[in-house]
């Protein structure tokens, strides 16, 4: 390593930064050690019960980057990775890129020539995508890679017209568990025994009593059939429709926004672990047409939110990603409840009940941080086959389009889209949630577990005296209730207090 790379690194590393630490690889959850030879597999596509197929669309590791376990078959080789880092060899992968994420294009472009090893790190394109979404003002367009993107946006003299693609030089005996996997996830198909659990239950014109009574008042998420096939969306909403309403507006995708051609423009191209995901919610503002075309199913028009008007915290959202984009696993916002309609394409649900934690995923005890896998993909490889043997299984289904699924306030849920899809989601407040709610909101941490709105410390207070005033005395009578039921529940029968169900023994009672 030259003695200027040396330089740079140990600069780095003491400069002190106001932003945010990039690439937040989880601490938590570290990705497995469990790729020995499974290039060699997916190269010679055998198929076996446990094996894994690529889309056919992927390309080989841009740098010929192999796991780990592939240096146990080489005796004779020595990782190349190691021999490139220097002194550094001793550092994680993970830390590595957490010191690169704190250089600038130009230094990474720079370190890129110290080594060869140095140059496969600077090349993940992580690195460069959070170059160009912390960075970029305005528009941008998406260029095959994300460091070419980079470089076409804040180097624009720079000419990389030519290559058709990405260039990259492939490194010989290069080993790492963390990089190959990262490039796994971003090409690996599902694999069917992620899709083919689909225990939830499914109802069809169903009453709103009915649905009340069965699933929103005892928690049960219910995938329900027909309710929107009025909708206009459904038979106008494809990509040249969208586009060509939409025109020059833009939407929030991730931290930056973009239009709506730019972004499909992206999701086009895109091969990476956690694709950019449109999540808008002021669509309805942007854009009043596309308000107009859908209408909150009848299931789901009880919002007590809705008291507060435009205070009220954010709640709904159109939703647009290419396959493989999606949520990990959450807890959805303000103890809420809510609904997820597809419009296009499909998507996978995974739900666990508010008290089964998933596994791989680790909230912090307050509640305010969830740390898990880096990306939906790792976690179906890495946890998924663990639920098969436990007693509280996930709630699952594939969830196609003009169909809704109802998710229960408090139950962890991850959602991936298995094709290009479209879909309109609401959080809502009902009567059979509202005390919840109001418990959430009042919580002393309110500050941090709060979202969607600005005056987050004053929700509680202001939400409860809108319910008092537009609707007196609920929640009195929804606190007697509750109090009634938890009585009702703890009470013995005169034989449960007489008898001793252990020994069978006559006892007396004077509860």
């Amino acid at each position: 390593m030259s003695s200027y790379g040396r330089s740079l690194l140990s600069q780095t590393i003491k400069r002190k930064t106001k932003t945010k630490t990039k690439l937040k690889t989880n601490k938590n959850v570290s990705r497995k050690q469990d790729f020995i030879a499974i290039n060699t597999h997916l190269e010679h596509n055998e198929e076996e019960e446990e094996g894994f197929n690529l889309k056919s669309s992927a390309p080989s590791h841009s740098h010929g980057v192999q796991p780990l376990g592939n240096l146990y078959f080489n005796p004779g080789s020595i990782n190349s990775r190691n021999t490139g880092l220097g002194n550094l060899q001793i550092l994680s992968d993970e830390l590595v890129l957490e010191i690169l994420g704190l250089l600038g294009g130009t230094q990474l472009g720079v370190l890129a020539t110290v080594s060869k090893s140095f140059y496969v790190f600077t090349s993940h394109e992580p690195l460069w995508r959070n170059l160009v979404l912390d960075n970029v003002k305005g528009r941008f367009l998406y260029n095959r890679s994300w460091k070419a993107t980079y470089i076409s946006t804040f180097c624009p003299s720079f000419d990389i017209s030519s290559s058709a693609r990405p260039s990259g030089l492939r490194i010989r005996d290069f080993y790492s568990d963390y990089l190959f996997q990262s490039w796994l996830c971003a090409n690996l198909e599902m694999k069917p025994e992620w899709l083919e659990r689909d225990n939830i239950i499914r109802k069809r014109g169903i009453s709103v009593d009915d649905f009340v009574t069965n699933f929103e008042e005892p928690n049960k998420p219910v995938l329900l059939e027909g309710c929107i096939d009025n909708w206009d969306a459904l038979e106008k909403w494809d990509r040249d429709y969208l586009v060509n309403l939409c025109g020059n507006v833009q939407f929030a995708v991730g931290p930056v926004k973009m239009r709506l051609e730019d972004y499909f423009s992206y999701s086009d191209q895109v091969k990476e672990e956690r694709p950019l995901y449109l999540f808008d919610p002021k669509f309805a503002q942007k854009i009043p047409t596309l308000d107009s075309e859908y209408e909150v199913p009848v299931y789901f028009r009880e919002d007590l939110f809705s008291v507060l008007g435009n205070e009220r915290p954010d709640y709904r959202w159109i939703i647009i990603g290419p396959a493989g984009s999606g949520s990990s696993f959450h807890i959805d916002p303000n103890s809420t409840s809510a609904w997820n309609a597809v419009i296009r394409g499909s998507k996978k649900w995974v739900l666990f009940p508010p008290d089964v934690v998933p596994p791989g995923v680790h909230p912090s005890p307050d509640g305010a941080d969830v740390a898990c896998p880096v990306s939906i993909i790792e976690w179906f490889m890495n946890f998924y086959g663990a639920t098969k043997d436990w007693k509280k299984r996930p709630v699952e289904c594939i969830c196609k389009a003009g169909e809704v699924i109802f998710v229960p306030n408090g139950w962890w849920h991850l959602v991936i889209n298995l094709e290009d899809s479209v879909a309109i989601t609401q959080n809502y407040v009902s009567r059979s949630n509202l005390l919840n709610v109001l418990d959430f909101l009042k919580k002393p941490n309110a500050n941090e577990l709060v979202s969607g709105t600005r005056d987050r410390t004053n929700l509680h207070e202001k939400f409860k005296n809108a319910i008092d005033v537009s609707f007196p005395g609920t929640i009195e009578d929804l606190r007697l209730k509750a109090e009634q039921k938890k009585a009702k529940q703890k009470k013995t029968s005169f034989w449960d207090s007489a008898t001793d169900s252990k020994v069978g023994a006559f006892k007396f009672s004077f509860k």
